[in-house]
């Protein structure tokens, strides 16, 4: 029975000690266990925790971390994920103006520090958080996708494009993944979504993939687009104008 009980705890510690099964709700349990791992552990334990939306949890991790190691910027970046995807966007903004203060060059950083200014409706400093990180590593789709969308809702459209065209080049499915996440996803208005969706839709054209670009045009119909007729007019849509599945979404405008 010794025995027996002696291997339980030595498989607990080293579940403890692998990050697994840490999102407790015993406040007691997840002070013994983080006054007992190291920094690197709890980082782990972070990311389980976040990965599993257990924000409030995974901030605890987080800040115990950097408790134990002050002036890691990583962390204050996990940090303030964290704590922006718990709607705490005054810490997030401070956590991740840390990671940038430990890390200059830390493009992660700054792109998320454009998502809180965007998430505040403060475009411009927005857009210019979004261009720090992209100089400082211009091959990640998602800072294109974010700038793009930033420049789609001060309504310069061209901008816009220019954005996501070079993500799609980067990450052909760059901007299917961001529809559902980042802040394209905070276009909640339908008129507005409409107008992304038919934006979209011209990318697609302009590239040559039709299929994506009917797709988009068929949301953007769903979501009451008021101008799709322009299909028949816009030069970008020469290519889709010879694919018959057009007329199903927009019927072709009379014969004079």
């Amino acid at each position: 029975m010794r025995y027996l009980v002696s291997k339980l705890l030595i498989v607990l510690v080293a579940l403890v000690v692998a990050g697994f099964g840490l999102c407790s709700d015993d406040p007691q349990q997840s002070t013994v266990s983080m006054q007992a791992t190291s920094a690197a552990d709890l980082e782990k334990a972070g990311d389980h925790c976040r990965a599993q939306k257990d924000y409030t949890q995974a901030i605890k991790y987080f800040d115990e971390a950097i408790r134990k190691d002050p002036k890691n910027a990583k962390l204050y970046n996990k940090l303030g994920l964290a704590e922006l995807a718990n709607g705490d966007y005054k810490a997030a903004r401070y956590d991740f103006e840390k990671a940038t203060r430990y890390n200059r060059a830390y493009p992660e950083a700054w792109n998320d520090l454009g998502v809180i200014a965007y998430v505040e409706h403060n475009y411009k400093a927005a857009a210019n958080y979004f261009k720090k990180a992209i100089a400082l590593d211009e091959t990640r789709a998602s800072f294109h996708v974010n700038l793009g969308v930033t420049w789609f809702t001060r309504n310069e459209m061209d901008r816009a494009m220019r954005e996501y065209s070079r993500a799609l080049e980067l990450d052909p499915e760059a901007l299917t993944r961001s529809s559902t996440s980042g802040v394209t996803a905070q276009i909640t208005n339908r008129a507005e979504r409409a107008k992304h969706d038919y934006m979209m839709a011209r990318i697609y054209a302009r590239m040559g993939n039709v299929d994506n670009c009917l797709v988009c045009l068929r949301k953007a119909k769903e979501n009451g687009y008021a101008d799709l007729s322009n299909v028949y007019k816009d030069e970008e849509f020469a290519r889709v104008r010879q694919d018959t599945r057009l007329a199903e979404i927009v019927p072709p405008p009379p014969v004079k």
